[in-house]
């Protein structure tokens, strides 16, 4: 895979909060657009020199010496070039993260959530602007990192690069994948959950969480301990044996 055209996680995280300031605009476009107006790699400071003037330009592209309309309204290209500066990201709608010392919750598991709004399950696989990741285990549960897919959207396979953005973990919730993008997320090493209604992400892992002290075969298989409904079928196999 060629390196990355974005330099920096911060980059990638201005650039996919910008997209979606200008109407969902496509990260892997955006990215694009940016690489014509500044090259490869995009930088912060390089993302620092734009002024609206230029963002204007390069979303009209090659009609804007014509004065094409770009779609959006003067204050969300202001918006999105604040963004790619850098500004007001600290405070644009992303949870603080717990405090984690890897380790320090034995037996607990690792789960990515696909998310575009707070501590939200409201993302598909292929589109959600970011990942939370939570350590899940049978005390508690928390938020260990955000991860903002910009970086991986500009990779030639963004599929297989989003998967590997969440390598790490053992499960992902999503709203919905496609079935080739399951594939790569289970050749990944990570199990795929789909949850169409979505909800806020702590309910949804509390779900699991509860299930960790008796787990059903897959999740069992996947925590790599025996699955308590086995082991009572395995106990009455060998009852049958003793006695026969």
């Amino acid at each position: 895979m060629s390196p990355s055209p974005v330099a920096s996680r911060e980059a990638a995280l201005r650039i996919a909060l910008a997209a979606r300031t200008l109407n969902g605009l496509d990260v892997r476009a955006l990215v694009g657009a940016l690489l014509e107006k500044l090259e490869a790699p995009l930088t912060e400071s390089k993302l620092a020199s734009l002024t609206v003037e230029d963002l204007r330009s390069i979303l009209a592209g090659d009609f804007a010496e014509q004065g094409c309309h770009v779609g959006v309204e003067g204050e969300q290209l202001k918006e999105a070039v604040r963004l790619l500066w850098g500004q007001g990201i600290d405070n644009h709608d992303f949870p603080a993260v717990d405090a984690y010392a890897e380790g320090e919750m034995p037996g607990s598991i690792r789960v990515a959530v696909a998310a575009n709004r707070g501590q939200n399950l409201d993302g598909h696989f292929g589109s959600c602007d970011r990942f939370l990741i939570y350590q899940v285990g049978q005390e508690a549960i928390k938020l260990i990192d955000i991860r903002s897919t910009a970086e991986a959207d500009a990779a030639e396979d963004k599929n297989a690069a989003r998967s590997a953005l969440i390598g790490d973990c053992q499960i992902v919730y999503v709203q919905s994948i496609g079935g080739p993008a399951a594939a790569k997320v289970v050749r990944a090493g990570v199990h795929p959950v789909k949850k169409p209604g979505g909800g806020q992400a702590r309910e949804v892992l509390a779900e699991l969480q509860g299930r960790l002290t008796n787990p059903p075969p897959w999740l069992a298989q996947i925590m790599g301990v025996p699955a308590a409904s086995l082991a009572r079928f395995e106990e009455g196999l060998a009852a049958e044996e003793e006695s026969a």
